[in-house]
């Protein structure tokens, strides 16, 4: 949920998330249109079909039980090697050295003050030679916790990261309609592509080719009836 989405929102959602679906079996075995609608208000839902789809591999291929190894976990969908290594750091306290955008923030700001342009390739050996392994969860909690004080504090050191992105806006944007067809149809009923279209107020040339997008990343099938939520 984490992934490009900030903290105060997935909290909001996180709580009535689990509360749906507690366990990998509940959500290996849940309905898309439940987990989308579920997932509502977050964005991003192809991160949703990932989330599902590693539920399911985690019962189908290891008994239920997460796997305690990155190099497993980074073959799950959705979950590259940052990701992996965090979920052994955080659920696991596995010594293992990974980097995201606070604990990015740290070392720009405290081991390159000088440079103009800092590779993930230059600050990994400074995260593994400072990296507590007695308890690397509180020592990452602490490092994410600074990154964020210093956002408040000096200008973003982050700017100056080699694999500095600013993310795009989000109006008017293909995720935004992408993420309004999916909320037409989880409210249940189909929707022809003429329908869609005077819906949205778009143009139809781009919409359609969201539409093909959406059906082949499957969160949507078409039929004689129109566009809905695809059921698995």
């Amino acid at each position: 949920m984490l992934q490009q989405t900030q903290v105060a929102r997935v909290m909001e959602k996180y709580p009535a998330f689990t509360a749906s679906f507690p366990d990998f079996p509940t959500l290996a075995r849940a309905p898309l249109p439940e987990v989308l609608a579920a997932w509502q208000g977050m964005g991003y839902n192809r991160r949703a079909i990932a989330l599902r789809n590693c539920a399911v591999r985690v019962v189908d291929g290891f008994g239920g039980t997460l796997p305690r190894d990155p190099e497993i976990l980074v073959t799950f969908p959705g979950i590259g090697r940052a990701t992996a290594a965090s979920i052994c750091a955080f659920a696991f306290n596995m010594p293992v050295v990974f980097i995201e955008t606070n604990i990015r923030r740290v070392f720009i700001h405290y081991f390159f003050a000088g440079s103009a342009v800092v590779s993930d390739a230059d600050i990994l050996p400074l995260v593994k030679k400072t990296l507590y392994r007695n308890d690397p969860r509180r020592w990452y909690n602490a490092l994410m916790d600074l990154g964020v004080c210093l956002k408040t504090r000096v200008e973003n050191p982050n700017r100056r990261s080699r694999h500095y992105a600013k993310q795009a806006g989000f109006a008017g944007s293909d995720r935004k309609i992408r993420g309004t067809i999916l909320k037409l149809l989880l409210a249940g009923k189909n929707r022809t592509f003429d329908e869609i279209v005077q819906d949205l107020g778009g143009d139809p040339e781009r919409i359609s080719r969201i539409l093909a997008d959406l059906e082949a990343e499957g969160f949507i099938v078409s039929s004689d009836s129109g566009y809905s939520i695809a059921p698995c």
